[in-house]
């Protein structure tokens, strides 16, 4: 019991710790990657499969790099998991909404079709195979980004906050992270729902793992300069208190 209400107080100061801006993001990231991946993508290659997810997918993960780098793996995974709850929350308000009688702006756009409403109503609704598929993929890209990302960084003996340290331990994290979480859904979704192949799986892991991490290369310095300005305004100052850490 006493070590229950530690973890939950230490929990409570960590949500507080962690910058509104950054926290709100991460979440907004996560909710949107997962409706978004109700959308697969069409390439002219049989071997090459993507969903829209891909578009936002590389916000969440540039955020969990920043808070694996400020508060550490443990820290990075608690929020993860908060912002998966959240979004799990956000699906089920949006599946009661599709329950309740109702059509949406485009059902008169375009000549009042039936089938189109109801095609709406089933994709804000969400399908409860994507849902699981989604959750499970990002639980588990979460632990693999957050882990090896700090496992790298460990590596750093010299200059942990230097920049060559920052990309080294963001991009091989993310690589790995990326590559997880969408060889998951594929293979848990795709492959059984929507009838992708196992090359078209495989290919989907590689080549939205390349494309999300050529996005998350593209704004690490952003992701850096975050990094260095929570440390210089101690940011979650109280938090490594509790747990006994320095900022």
């Amino acid at each position: 019991m006493k070590r229950m209400k530690s973890f939950f107080l230490s929990y409570r100061t960590l949500l507080r710790s962690v910058p509104p801006i950054a926290f709100a993001l991460f979440i907004l990231s996560v909710f949107a990657m997962n409706l978004l991946a109700n959308k697969s993508l069409d390439i002219p290659l049989d071997w090459l499969a993507l969903d829209a997810g891909i578009l936002v997918s590389w916000v969440a993960f540039l955020c969990m790099d920043v808070l694996t780098k400020h508060f550490g793996p443990g820290a990075a995974t608690l929020i993860s998991i908060t912002a998966i709850a959240i979004n799990l929350l956000a699906c089920l308000i949006l599946y009661l909404a599709s329950l309740i009688p109702g059509t949406w702006g485009a059902f008169y756009d375009f000549g009042e079709l039936p089938p189109i409403n109801q095609a709406l109503d089933g994709t804000f609704g969400g399908t409860w195979y994507v849902v699981i598929g989604s959750t499970v993929a990002f639980i588990l890209s979460a632990l693999v980004n957050n882990f090896s990302n700090w496992g790298i960084g460990m590596l750093f003996k010299r200059h942990p906050d230097s920049f060559a340290a920052y990309a080294c331990r963001t991009y091989l994290s993310t690589a790995l992270g990326q590559f997880c979480d969408n060889l998951t859904f594929a293979f848990l979704v795709s492959h059984f729902f929507f009838g992708w192949t196992v090359v078209q799986c495989l290919t989907c892991a590689a080549t939205g793992m390349v494309a999300e991490l050529l996005l998350e290369i593209l704004f690490s310095p952003i992701g850096y300069r975050v990094c260095a300005s929570w440390k210089q305004r101690g940011v979650g100052t109280d938090y490594f208190q509790n747990i006994g850490r320095e900022v």
